[in-house]
């Protein structure tokens, strides 16, 4: 485990975290298709209309693009949480360091609040594959994990935080629950939670298990961030499944799992994600303002 404390030597030219988010927080990911919604929203000089945006950061890569030139400019108004989804970090071929420096560079642009990405890999033979695919929960896997972990935190001068994946089917050679083997990896490698609170209900539900059951090995108190989002009921050969799509409204079942993990916890920073078949604004922001009534007083 690298101590991140001192890790981050000003000598090393490691930017230093910008302050910290509120706990009640919330904020929305950055699509495109609102891309000139935020750009009429700099045009004036009240508030945004949310606490913080959250970016994935491989859309956002190239120095000078127009794209990147929002990012700036609203990283100037609001804080930014970076969320990458192509790192790999649970290759066994290592971080790819041409993809890492890009990274780096893009958050020493924005200055993020938060830096994230996916227990998960999507990486193999030097190509990268279009999903976040899962990893077994076993002593080798940790091992990879921590080693891929400690090098990204080591490059970023930043304490990570690892999302936890949504799942359809459990690995045989599992050793660990999921939360025990993500405490695990906390507790080696220093990084944090980013806990994604339909990736629970959606794996604890096409597994068979009751979602306060699944979080109950979690290690809770260390979510520093929370994702919401929506997913999608399929009819498979052998009964619903659920898909992680985030091309929906968040399921009253999610919000009733969202309120108990905030009365163990209390209120975290609540991101609500929606990638696909993205409606106006306006309904983000009702979805936003829904996870903020329901922060604890």
């Amino acid at each position: 485990m690298i101590d991140l404390a001192l890790a981050l030597p000003l000598s090393s030219g490691a930017a230093l975290a910008p302050t910290a988010l509120a706990p009640t927080a919330v904020g929305l990911g950055l699509r495109a298709e609102h891309h000139s919604d935020f750009a009429a929203f700099l045009a004036q000089p009240t508030a945004l209309p949310v606490d913080f945006l959250e970016i994935h950061a491989e859309n956002y890569l190239h120095p000078g693009s127009p794209a990147q030139g929002l990012v700036l400019a609203l990283a100037e108004r609001l804080p930014i949480s970076l969320h990458s989804v192509g790192l790999s970090l649970g290759s066994a071929e290592g971080v790819d360091e041409i993809h890492l420096a890009r990274i780096a560079e893009l958050a020493e642009a924005c200055s993020p609040v938060l830096i994230s990405d996916h227990l998960a890999w999507c990486r193999v033979g030097g190509r990268y594959l279009n999903d976040l695919l899962p990893l077994p929960y076993t002593s080798d896997a940790l091992d990879v994990l921590v080693e891929n972990i400690d090098r990204v935190q080591t490059r970023l001068g930043r304490k990570l935080l690892l999302e936890n994946p949504s799942t359809y089917v459990g690995f045989t050679a599992s050793d660990w629950p999921e939360g025990a083997f993500i405490a695990e990896v906390l507790r080696r490698t220093g990084c944090g939670l980013l806990l994604d609170v339909n990736n629970i209900y959606v794996s604890a539900q096409n597994q068979g298990v009751p979602p306060e059951d699944w979080l109950a090995a979690y290690p809770l108190a260390t979510a520093e961030e929370i994702h919401l989002a929506g997913h999608t009921r399929r009819d498979g050969p052998e009964g619903v499944i659920l898909i992680d799509t985030h091309a929906a409204p968040v399921a009253p079942a999610v919000w009733q799992l969202y309120e108990s993990v905030l009365s163990q916890i209390g209120p975290r920073p609540t991101l609500i994600e929606w990638d696909a078949d993205l409606p106006e604004l306006a309904i983000l922001l009702a979805e936003a303002e829904a996870a903020r009534q329901r922060m604890p007083v």
